[in-house]
């Protein structure tokens, strides 16, 4: 994006904007969109989310917001772990609402039965008591990265 809003460099730091700027002066957001027939503009995620399974990207929140509506779940985040064949596998990492059986398979099965793409399935499910939040009360990604892959 470019405009009067948007702001036109880091001071001092080439390094940040030469990764944030095009050339000819645009920001990228980080934000993945697609555009439909019409015209019209969605955000269907951001890059730093798409998991790259053996050279297969896709973006988790799709599986996300169906397990969203999981009734043993409260909370949910798909993220990448590292993995020496595939590069990343998909880490579900979900707060409880209760105290039902809850594993890797029976949250699969919940998904495929609700249509998802078998590639986009979890391979490791990680329960928390709490997901760490940013300010904005956004689930903070990285941290969940960092904590699973060290």
């Amino acid at each position: 994006m470019r405009g009067s809003s948007v702001f036109t460099r880091y001071y001092g730091n080439d390094e940040a904007n030469d990764e944030a700027f095009t050339a000819d002066g645009w920001f990228r957001t980080g934000d993945v969109a697609v555009v439909d027939e019409a015209g019209n503009i969605a955000i269907s995620g951001r890059i730093k989310d798409i998991i790259n399974r053996g050279g297969v990207k896709y973006n988790p929140r799709e599986v996300e917001d169906l397990l969203h509506l999981h009734p043993e779940i409260s909370e949910v985040a798909i993220v990448p772990v590292p993995d020496p064949v595939l590069g990343e596998k998909a880490c579900c990492c979900v707060v409880r609402t209760g105290h039902g059986a809850l594993d890797l398979a029976s949250v699969c099965d919940y998904l495929a039965g609700r249509g998802i793409a078998k590639h986009k399935l979890p391979e490791r499910l990680e329960i928390f008591e709490t997901l760490p939040v940013g300010p904005t009360r956004k689930v903070v990604k990285k941290q969940l990265i960092d904590q699973l892959s060290g």
